[in-house]
This record gives structure tokens, sequence and C-alpha cells, in this order.
């Protein structure tokens, strides 16, 4: 792989890296301060989500350094490169779903990006990861979307 690609498919990791943890906060924050009638539900779902997310931070910074680069792993390189903005207000339960949704969308395309810039530098390690977090995002976005239907 060429340099330019790699870089460019390593800062196209370390957005997904920083959107990724960020949302993931959030979703721990809303899962930690829900309330309301969907109270249970929505505790469960945003645990799940949040657990997921957890494990995902992980592969995505490896990801980086097995292609020779330093994972970004501060809260200011995430705020950084991060599409997903954090949460420092109290929102509604309804709110959060739809903060959460926007924000499942917006990390689908972070993942797009990745798919884009590994496979044109002939990289299918990281364009499987990017595919995967793609879709565990759409269907993350959907679950959401339910909740308002």
């Amino acid at each position: 792989m060429q340099k330019e690609s790699r870089e460019a498919t390593i800062e196209a990791l370390s957005a997904l890296l920083a959107t990724s943890y960020t949302l993931y906060l959030k979703t721990h924050n809303y899962h930690w301060n829900v309330t309301g009638p969907m109270f249970t539900t929505l505790h469960t779902l945003f645990e799940t989500q949040y657990t997921e997310l957890a494990l995902a931070v992980d592969e995505i910074a490896e990801r980086i350094r097995s292609l020779g680069a330093f994972a970004p792993g501060s809260f200011t390189a995430f705020k950084k490169l991060s599409t997903v903005q954090e949460e420092t207000g109290r929102q509604e339960a309804k709110a959060m779903i739809r903060i959460l949704e926007a924000d499942q969308e917006a990390l689908a395309e972070v993942a797009r990006r990745v798919i884009e810039e590994a496979e044109a530098a002939g990289d299918q390690a990281s364009a499987d990861l990017a595919t995967r977090r793609l879709d565990i995002h759409e269907k993350n976005a959907w679950m959401l979307r339910s909740h308002l239907e």
C-alpha cells in the first residue's frame, strides 16, 4: 500500500475511532440519565449499543496500529476528529432517541468514508472493518427510529 493511500485510510479510521468513542460516551450518558415511561426499554437498548461501541473502539484503534500509526486517544483529539458532538445538557427520552439516531447515521457516513479510502488503497481489512461498522450503525439507527413510530 502506498504511503499516501495508507495515510488517507488512517485518517479516516481515526475519524471513525473518535466518532465511535464520542457516541459511546453519549450513549452511556443517556443510559445513566434516561427517565420516563420508556425507561426500562431505553436503558437496556442504550446499554446494548454502548457495550457494542466499547468493543468497536478497540478494534478500530488496533487496526490503526496495524497500519503503523498511533491511534488518537484523548478527548482533545476526539473532539477535533469526531463528527458527533458530546452531550453537555440533559435531554428528555424522545430527544435522546432522535439525537442518537442522527448520530448513528453520522457514524455510518464516517464508516462509508473509511470504505472508500480503504478500497482505493487496496486495504481489504480496513474496508471489511468499516463495512461491518456500517451494517451495525444502520441497524442501530433503524432500531432507534422504530421507537419513535
